[in-house]
């Protein structure tokens, strides 16, 4: 739910279909137990009868069905028109430092921007163009580019700004950058919300939901693991990994074909190794996990190893049911493992 301010702001929004507010929030209906997208085109109900909800999942868990006609759920798939541009004008230009009168002279409300990437991906819209410029400026040294020179090619003012801002990110500072082992973070888009990849120059190592309350902790515990610092930008792996699970989601994958690095402690990467064997479209209890482990009593080890999986739908925990059918024990949301079972099963609609 919601202050007054915003309901009087998002009730005017939904009935004038105001576009700039898509992916801001949800409207979901009392008297049809229905929730909607704003611009969805179908009759306006009454204000009297409205509650709205700032994520899907939260109008999913109190009781609401997804629209038929605006299909809320399939938001992911491609960020709202409204936005594109914006998304378009920095990865065009990511070491351009992108301000908020860059986005007034498009015809864009820097606020509603900055709740957009706030909501989307943890961050406001000023930090995501400042860490975009440091990727870049990280990817330029290790090339053997001149710290001044990389500096001000991506947007930093003064030798000392730049020195300061990526000692501050790293922990060392430009001239060091070489010593640094980095992993690279990429958004992806989904029809279950954003998905956070990281990727070393060779291999998958994370793939999450970006809201999962996890994901920090996952991201902490890579660092540590792999002695290493994460920037933002893109690598081959990634972009491979993008293209494959738009192929997962459309339907058209059923095995991915990537190269994972999952490191762990044994039993984790024992489990997860097993997770890997699960064919698509089938699905293992959690006791028989643990007896084909070689662990028949080690259910709760299994459960927990699963929840620490940092590679969602590509290493499938969402495979794994309680002994009766029943779901439980996903990090990114039940409703997001009832979706993809649905999608392997052959129970769900392809997007």
């Amino acid at each position: 739910m919601t202050d007054t301010q915003s309901r009087e702001e998002w009730t005017r929004a939904y009935l004038e279909n105001d576009a700039t507010y898509d992916g801001l929030f949800f409207v979901a209906v009392k008297t049809t137990k229905i929730f909607c997208r704003p611009v969805c085109p179908a009759r306006k109900p009454f204000p009297k009868n409205v509650e709205f909800f700032e994520h899907a999942r939260d109008a999913l868990t109190a009781g609401y069905r997804p629209c038929k006609r605006c299909r809320p759920l399939d938001m992911g798939v491609k960020p709202p028109e409204w936005v594109q541009p914006v998304i378009s004008m920095v990865e065009a230009e990511p070491q351009t430092r992108w301000q908020a009168h860059h986005l007034v002279e498009r015809g864009v409300d820097p606020a509603r921007v900055r709740r957009y990437f706030k909501r989307q991906y943890g961050m406001t819209f000023a930090a995501y163009c400042r860490a975009r410029r440091l990727g870049t400026a990280m990817d330029a040294l290790r090339r053997g580019q001149m710290a001044l020179e990389a500096g001000m090619d991506n947007g930093f003012e003064s030798s000392s700004g730049f020195r300061a801002a990526f000692d501050r990110v790293f922990g060392v500072t430009p001239k060091r950058a070489g010593e640094l082992r980095t992993v690279t973070m990429k958004w992806f888009d989904s029809p279950l919300g954003p998905l956070v990849g990281c990727a070393t120059d060779t291999h998958l190592v994370l793939l999450e939901f970006a809201d999962r309350r996890m994901l920090e902790t996952q991201l902490k515990t890579l660092q540590s693991r792999l002695g290493c610092v994460v920037v933002q930008g893109t690598t081959a792996v990634l972009e491979e990994t993008g293209r494959q699970l738009d192929e997962y989601f459309a339907g058209q994958r059923r095995d991915f074909e990537l190269p994972l690095a999952t490191p762990g402690t044994e039993f984790q990467e024992e489990a997860w190794r097993y997770l890997l064997t699960i064919p698509y479209g089938e699905t293992r209890s959690y006791g028989q996990m643990a007896k084909e482990l070689g662990r028949p009593d080690a259910q709760r080890a299994v459960g927990k190893a699963n929840g620490d999986n940092r590679i969602a739908i590509i290493v499938p925990c969402h495979r794994v049911l309680r002994s009766d059918g029943t779901l439980c024990g996903y990090g990114g949301g039940l409703w997001r493992k009832k979706w993809l079972l649905e999608l392997e099963s052959g129970q769900r609609s392809l997007v």
